[in-house]
């Protein structure tokens, strides 16, 4: 049953997530709401640099946007002109209950968290299987990964998805909770656009994707000289070309990545993008990849998203928590050292968790993918 004193709202406000993958992950929260709320204008409030993910997306009508800079009162000051009778506000942060507090949106519905539930109207209590993720401490680590230590790292079920988190909300509303894939479009007028701004061929070409960047810091990147090993494998046993992702921060590893799967052979093995495309563009390039072998972060869940199978070494992280477990053609390598996962943006030991899984491992399954039926 709704919670809404006024339960058919004709305007709707969305506060968003602040993180690529993340964002991803409230997709089905907004497909279910969309459903609730089919005849409702649906408008998401999000950081600049994802404005350009909602584009295509059939629950989202309109998108605004706030910088990096944007106070808590300008944003609030804006949101009052929209007239929203409803806000669902998806971060757990004290400043997004702020914005839409001061914003004067008379229904205003968050999880509950200390510091803010002031703010909403409703503040909705966590789900019993929610697991939060706690950092290990070095101390803790040295611990578990001691003899006689922990025998090995913990697992949960998949009801622990933080998809699941953001469905709880929508569910609070009236709403269906039951997860459903995580969803994004391109269009092909896209697809054709970066093909030829990148020179990348004709439709028939086969590409890999490889995406070697954690923003979240280097615990959770497979090793550079294990990527090139992979990658040179792969390429031998498939003949097919790779696309190399990443950010401005990640030009230098997507250099080194580039020069070692190229040498000694045909300089348009690979394809270096890092840096050099808008997030659109990352769509439709990651779209064109018949796999991509990619870290924990936010392209593997754009990926997925689009329907691209993807290979992920798992390590300081958790897939029960935050994998691509919703695609039905992801392969998760998920380490089992007891210290994990950690959760910490860098290992304060000897980064066991990634470096127990092989090339070997990687290749196996890339190729697997890339085999089969096209």
């Amino acid at each position: 049953m709704s919670v809404l004193a006024y339960p058919n709202p004709e305007r709707i406000l969305v506060r968003g997530v602040n993180w690529l993958g993340d964002a991803v992950m409230t997709t089905p929260a907004l497909v279910r709401l969309r459903e609730k709320y089919p005849a409702a204008r649906i408008t998401l409030l999000c950081p600049e640099k994802l404005a350009d993910l909602w584009a295509q997306h059939p629950a989202v009508d309109a998108v605004l946007t706030f910088g990096a800079e944007e106070g808590i009162w300008s944003v609030a000051r804006r949101l009052r002109a929209g007239r929203f009778e409803l806000a669902l506000v998806l971060p757990n942060s004290p400043r997004s209950a702020m914005e839409v507090f001061w914003a004067g949106i008379p229904q205003r519905i968050g999880h509950a968290r200390a510091w803010r539930n002031f703010f909403l109207t409703h503040a909705v209590p966590a789900r019993r299987e929610a697991v939060r993720m706690r950092k290990r401490s070095a101390t803790e680590i040295r611990q578990l990964t001691a003899p006689g230590g922990a025998a090995a790292r913990p697992t949960w079920p998949a009801t622990v998805h933080q998809i699941h988190d953001f469905l709880h909300l929508v569910g609070a509303l009236g709403g269906n909770p039951a997860p459903c894939p995580p969803v994004l479009a391109v269009t092909p007028a896209e697809t054709a656009a970066v093909r030829e701004k990148f020179g990348l061929g004709a439709d028939g070409q086969r590409w890999l994707g490889l995406n070697p960047g954690a923003e979240y810091g280097p615990a959770k990147r497979w090793p550079a000289e294990k990527f090139i090993a992979a990658a040179r494998e792969i390429q031998a046993r498939t003949g097919a070309r790779w696309l190399v992702f990443g950010g401005k921060g990640d030009r230098e590893l997507a250099a080194r990545i580039t020069a070692g799967i190229v040498a000694g052979r045909a300089s348009d093995a690979v394809v270096d993008l890092a840096g050099r495309t808008s997030l659109r563009e990352l769509l439709a390039l990651l779209g064109l990849c018949r796999v991509v072998l990619t870290n924990d972060t936010g392209p593997m869940h754009v990926a997925a998203a689009l329907g691209v199978p993807v290979v992920v070494p798992f390590g300081s992280t958790s897939p029960e928590l935050t994998g691509p477990g919703f695609s039905p053609s992801a392969v998760v390598l998920a380490a089992t050292s007891p210290c994990g996962p950690c959760f910490l943006r860098e290992c304060p030991i000897d980064f066991r968790c990634m470096q127990e899984i092989t090339v070997d491992q990687v290749v196996h399954h890339v190729s697997a993918v890339f085999g089969g039926p096209q």
